[in-house]
């Protein structure tokens, strides 16, 4: 039996941002959650060194503008650090008892809040994601395999398609209790906070406590340029070599089951594309070869990753946490 919505605990949204060349894709995203079916407290947005766009978006949504909805508060990341850092300023402002976080080029579906608080009131999650779904602005290409749809930020093959507990939640469309993400100091990572929160909050109350719920919708932009494949295997990469300095720096909490789970799951996808390619299916054939190509990208990014931080030539985060509280 649904859970009345009075049962549900009440959210803020943080929303960070840092360059002048999303805005049309900002207001779109403070837009939509202006209308959520259950407000937010309040909405927070933190601008990431970038003072011309902190004073847009004071001129925009500041002291003495005339906004729909629920108060809005505009400040500076005040941290070193990027987007972490931005996230960690936003939560010292958060007085709800969730927080929810929604990225700066992706648009909230209308439930997208209550279904996530949804998940709290009816199976006591400790972090609740929801799933971006991809807004392309050109054809995707028949190569892209959408087990790989997580290189932009998405919803990829692979994930539930039901309420489910999972290793990572994924940053565009996230939420956690706001006192058990202070217990664990916050975000630590820049490129990996998603990943951080998961794996910190997973550590402090068991892996069920990390839920993702696909019914949670947002509408996350996806530039052409992510849809090329020296975007896609750069990517691949990157993300797994700086995934290292991630791991190291959450001590116990830190592991890649998810990351051998995925590996482990597309040689099965391979194989059945192959069988799709020997029936004429080309496209089949062109995405088993991408996904090869980016486990092998993303293998030696591990790699290269684990030696730089032997050698101490892995990038430290400037993103540290908060004093947990």
């Amino acid at each position: 039996m649904p859970v009345e919505k009075s049962t549900a605990p009440l959210a803020d949204v943080v929303i960070c941002t840092y360059t002048d060349a999303r805005w049309d894709l900002l207001e779109r995203a403070v837009a939509s959650v202006q209308t959520q079916s259950v407000a937010p407290g309040k909405i927070l947005l933190c601008v990431d060194h970038n003072d011309e766009l902190l004073e847009r978006c004071l001129a925009t949504w500041g002291p003495g503008t005339d906004q729909p909805g629920p108060p809005i508060e505009v400040f500076p990341n005040r941290f070193a650090g990027r987007l972490g850092s931005a996230r960690n300023t936003a939560v010292e402002r958060v007085t709800a008892e969730v927080v929810a976080f929604l990225d700066d080029d992706a648009e909230a579906d209308p439930t997208w809040l209550e279904t996530l608080l949804s998940v709290y009131a009816e199976d006591g999650a400790v972090a609740v994601g929801g799933a971006p779904l991809p807004n392309h602005q050109i054809a995707r290409p028949g190569w892209f395999p959408h087990e790989f749809d997580w290189v932009f930020g998405c919803h990829y093959v692979g994930l539930p398609e039901v309420r489910e507990p999972v290793r990572h939640l994924i940053g565009a469309s996230m939420s956690v209790r706001t006192d058990a993400l202070r217990a664990v100091g916050g975000f630590h990572s820049d490129k990996h906070d998603d990943m951080d929160l998961s794996h910190r909050i997973a550590a402090a109350h068991g892996a069920a406590a990390v839920v993702y719920e696909p019914k949670a919708r947002i509408y996350h932009f996806v530039h052409p340029e992510r849809l090329t494949w020296d975007y896609f295997w750069r990517r691949c990469y990157t993300i797994n070599r700086g995934k290292v300095r991630a791991f190291s720096d959450m001590g116990a909490a830190g592991n890649i089951r998810a990351e051998l789970e995925f590996a482990r799951a597309m040689v099965g996808s391979v194989a059945r594309k192959l069988l799709r390619a020997a029936r004429g299916d080309r496209d089949a054939g062109l995405q088993a070869a991408a996904i090869v190509g980016g486990l092998a990208a993303a293998g030696v990014g591990h790699l290269r990753g684990r030696v730089d931080l032997r050698t101490g030539r892995l990038p430290v985060s400037l993103t540290v946490g908060l004093e947990p509280r």
